[in-house]
């Protein structure tokens, strides 16, 4: 058996409402795409933040102020390479080629650089040629004698200002191998 219930102001609802009751509303036109708009919304903010906490915990992002390279790392500022008339350079052969000293001395003076002797190395088993210089002022006409050589490199050897020398070159397999070809 159905009760009636006295009318009161909850039973008058506006016209065009087929729902029953007074706390019932009218859904709202686009009520599901703002619902669907929120749950795209937190799913791109939730992957970001996984994203980010990936990259944290495994070291590939670091918001601490980026350290200077070790030294071995840092670019090494060289001289500009320079013939110097007035430093005389003494080429060794470190190689088994027989006149390799004389090749090079007839290269380095046909270049401007004057070749004070010319002999060879007490080892014969030198693989890389390199120009010896006895103090940085000098670095800029060592790198001038390696570019007329064309190979090689160059290091600094205090050493050599101790037997009266300045710059000393010894040849290696490299510049035996790029005569000979």
């Amino acid at each position: 058996m159905a009760q009636n219930f006295p009318r009161d102001r909850f039973d008058s609802l506006p016209n065009g409402i087929d729902r029953v009751g007074a706390h019932r509303a009218p859904e709202r036109r686009g009520r599901g795409w703002i619902a669907f708009g929120i749950a795209a919304l937190v799913t791109v903010v939730l992957v970001a933040a996984g994203i980010v906490g990936l990259m944290i915990f495994n070291g590939r992002l670091d918001f601490a102020e980026p350290s200077p390279p070790p030294p071995s790392e840092q670019p090494v500022e060289t001289a500009v390479p320079t013939v110097a008339p007035d430093v005389p350079v003494l080429v060794l052969n470190g190689t088994d080629a027989s006149g390799l000293a004389g090749t090079a001395s007839e290269t380095l003076q046909a270049a401007g650089v004057p070749v004070s002797s010319a002999a060879n190395a007490s080892e014969s088993t030198i693989e890389t040629t390199t120009v010896y210089y006895a103090s940085e002022e000098l670095e800029g006409a060592a790198r001038g004698v390696l570019g007329a050589l064309g190979v090689g490199d160059v290091g600094l050897d205090p050493s050599i200002a101790e037997t009266g020398g300045t710059i000393t070159v010894v040849l290696g397999a490299d510049y035996a191998a790029a005569v000979a070809g």
